[in-house]
């Protein structure tokens, strides 16, 4: 049973996970809007709104930090850091909006789009 775990497995190992929330996480910041499952949506907000958040100090280490979560991705981190931090400088949490698609190809009402908001 699965009483009080707080995450979702979907249905990998932890090293697999992790690399799959990296790789969501990159897509979702180089392309600022990305298309996958509801459950990885849902697994993804709080993982990138952390991100934010951390990247707001705009320190060095916060730089690293957001690097290495990001997967050494440089492009990432700095677009994250120049581009999408000041667009949410005054706001205080709730920086991306998960919107279901309904059926996309066979799979009925499993898809979902995450972005930024404006």
């Amino acid at each position: 049973m699965r009483h009080h775990k707080a995450t979702r497995t979907l249905g990998r190992t932890k090293r697999q996970r992790v690399a799959l929330l990296r790789n969501l996480a990159r897509s979702l910041v180089l392309e600022e809007g990305i298309t996958t499952t509801i459950a990885k949506a849902k697994e993804l907000r709080p993982y990138i709104e952390r991100l934010i958040t951390m990247s707001k100090s705009n320190t060095l280490q916060s730089r690293r930090l957001i690097t290495q979560r990001l997967g050494n991705a440089l492009d990432a981190s700095n677009k994250l850091h120049d581009t999408l931090v000041p667009r949410y400088k005054e706001r205080a949490g709730g920086y991306t909006r998960i919107v279901r698609l309904g059926r996309v190809g066979k799979r009925v009402g499993d898809a979902a789009r995450i972005e930024f908001v404006s």
